[in-house]
């Protein structure tokens, strides 16, 4: 079955002229940014904040603080299943590429991959599937096989040739640490991504992405003052280069000083102990403007799109090849 499902690759630019298509995920982080009135404001700032970032953790030989900037791709992947070409081809995932612009240099340094994850299957499950089958339970739990396919799909995708010609090392993820654990900061420190804190129990997030094949570590980098979710495959601190590493800090820390600032533009910085805190007062906003409410709604609205145009018509067949690709 493997032979039937085939990815294929798009990249955009992710400047402050960037304008969402209309098969465009919208409740991607830079689909919300780049709607609306303030739009290229928007855009503009959320760069600066990037480019910012980047330089105060590479400030070797960066002496003004100008030496780089981040430049931004987004990667839309679309899955064909079967021979019936582009025309049925689903929106799978969306991610961010990014490359490091060295200015002293003039060299164009790779970055990662991955940072950002969208994903309408993800949608389903977590919008759509969970809440059904939440309805009626007295006590929350969570389907059997839940995201098997997900995670399979994802896995495939990695191993697939249109991953492989264009990107030369796995992906890492870069996601808020969930509001409903307790993190611990431990001894361990690394230059870039900072103090390492171990979390007390998984959360459903970190299940689902071990599902994807992917496992996760939360730093806390320098001047930062909440940790960051890291998932990623084989190992974090030595696969990837410090520029690497700090190109995925500067942009999804961005994001996230955006769209949660009450943990990540807070005030004060994480002590020994820390709990996430999605409802803590002391916190700045930055001058981007952005609805969270609707970003919810939205999820809600492209979770139930992928149900009627890639679950419901293709479930046994998804299944099937599912089964046999498990891990």
């Amino acid at each position: 079955m493997s032979s039937d499902i085939d990815f294929h690759i798009k990249a955009v630019q992710f400047d402050e002229e960037y304008c969402p298509s209309e098969n465009t995920r919208i409740t991607t982080n830079f689909a919300n940014l780049a709607r609306g009135d303030s739009r290229r404001e928007n855009l503009r700032n959320a760069l600066r904040m990037i480019d910012n970032r980047f330089n105060a953790l590479a400030h070797w030989d960066n002496p003004k603080g100008d030496r780089y900037s981040v430049a931004l791709e987004i990667i839309s992947v679309e899955m064909n299943i079967g021979a019936g070409g582009n025309s049925d081809a689903f929106p799978l995932i969306e991610i961010l590429k990014t490359t490091v612009v060295d200015h002293k240099t003039n060299e164009r340094i790779d970055g990662i991959v991955g940072n950002n994850f969208s994903s309408y299957v993800r949608d389903y499950d977590f919008s759509v599937l969970l809440p059904e089958h939440n309805k009626n339970r007295p006590e929350f739990s969570t389907p059997l096989n839940f995201g098997d396919l997900h995670g399979n799909l994802f896995k495939c995708f990695l191993n697939s040739n249109a991953y492989k010609e264009n990107f030369s090392k796995p992906p890492v993820i870069c996601l808020s640490a969930s509001s409903s654990k307790t993190y611990h900061r431990t001894d361990n420190h690394h230059p870039v991504l900072g103090v390492e804190y171990k979390q007390s129990e998984f959360s459903s997030t970190d299940a689902y992405f071990g599902k994807m094949g992917l496992q996760v570590r939360f730093f806390m980098p320098p001047n930062s003052v909440a940790p960051l979710a890291f998932y990623f495959l084989g190992d974090l601190l030595d696969d990837y280069t410090n520029l690497e590493l700090i190109s995925t800090i500067s942009t999804m820390e961005t994001f996230q000083k955006i769209y949660r600032p009450e943990i990540y533009n807070a005030n004060s910085a994480a002590g020994a102990c820390y709990q996430p805190n999605l409802k803590h007062q002391d916190y700045s906003l930055t001058r981007i403007v952005y609805d969270r409410e609707e970003r919810s709604r939205l999820a809600i609205e492209q979770g139930k799109f992928a149900e009627e145009h890639f679950i419901k018509p293709y479930r046994t067949i998804l299944e099937r090849w599912s089964a046999n690709h498990a891990r």
